[in-house]
């Protein structure tokens, strides 16, 4: 399949100074404390039995729903039909996060190999709709040291038993950004601690057609493109074996993304980095909105 590549530059997001921020606002705390008792990969019958009607009202009425919503294209299904195998034993992927839906569209295109869980801001957890985080596959990022060890613990046994868990390498959701930002390194001292491999995916857009411009306002059609596996390079000490997985994966998500990784505004790993005004740098044309 050939997708068509399209820059949105859109100016509807408050996208923050630094590239791993959030711009979503949260309104409500639960009080959740996610420390060293907290259940982060939850095994309870009752969580399992909600879980268990959520996920078939997904699978009946929500993926149909996405793939209308964000006229979502599927490239790379080849990579996860060659790779049966490899995914039940368990692997991680990583992608740019770019929609609210993002997630939703992931789980659509593995369903058939593995239902993914997905680890998250914990703040998202504690929002009002932190449930349905929780009951798609959420799994929240612990707030302090103390929690750290149980969440450790928890995703090692997630992945021992075969199962495949998402990450987002940027740390933050922009919608509709085009650019990769950098990538922080929690994914990647998973895959070197675990031994698992990461399958890198691409989110990119498409122009969407009048209909789509004029009655429901859409910025952009999204495209889903799933990379082959890469695997840690063992030659190399363990820090370097991370650096080096992040390295690649970062390319790699870029040209999924139809962006040459040389002409990437950003560096590939995170270091307090800034976002870059880019409306009038190397993508070229001054920046005109989402027209």
């Amino acid at each position: 399949m050939k997708l068509d590549y399209y820059d949105p530059k859109t100016n509807k997001f408050p996208y923050p100074e630094k590239t791993d921020k959030h711009y979503i606002i949260i309104k409500k705390d639960r009080g959740i404390i996610f420390d060293s008792n907290y259940p982060y990969v939850d095994k309870s019958k009752g969580f399992r039995f909600k879980r268990f009607w959520i996920r078939l009202i997904i699978v009946l009425l929500v993926f149909l729903m996405t793939k209308i919503r964000l006229g979502l294209k599927v490239k790379g299904k080849k990579n996860l039909k060659n790779n049966k195998k490899l995914i039940k034993q368990g692997v991680i992927s990583v992608s740019n996060h770019i929609h609210m839906w993002d997630y939703l569209a992931i789980m659509r295109t593995v369903r058939h190999y593995n239902w993914p869980y997905v680890l998250v801001w914990n703040k998202n957890v504690n929002d009002k709709q932190g449930k349905n985080v929780r009951y798609v596959g959420g799994i929240p990022i612990p707030e302090n040291i103390g929690g750290t060890k149980k969440y450790l613990k928890d995703i090692n046994e997630l992945l021992d038993s075969g199962n495949w868990l998402h990450l987002y390498a940027e740390g933050s959701m922009w919608e509709y950004y085009k650019p990769i930002r950098p990538f922080k390194l929690g994914a990647f001292k998973l895959a070197q601690q675990f031994d698992k491999p990461i399958i890198p995916i691409g989110f990119s857009y498409r122009k969407p057609n009048i209909i789509r411009r004029k009655i429901f306002r859409q910025i952009a059609c999204i495209n889903i493109t799933i990379g082959k596996p890469l695997f840690i390079n063992k030659d190399l000490d363990k820090h370097e074996q991370i650096i080096d997985l992040a390295n690649r994966c970062h390319d790699e998500v870029c040209i999924l993304s139809g962006i040459n990784p040389s002409e990437n505004l950003y560096e590939k790993i995170y270091n307090n980095s800034k976002r870059i005004d880019y409306y009038t740098n190397t993508y070229g044309i001054k920046y005109k909105g989402s027209k």
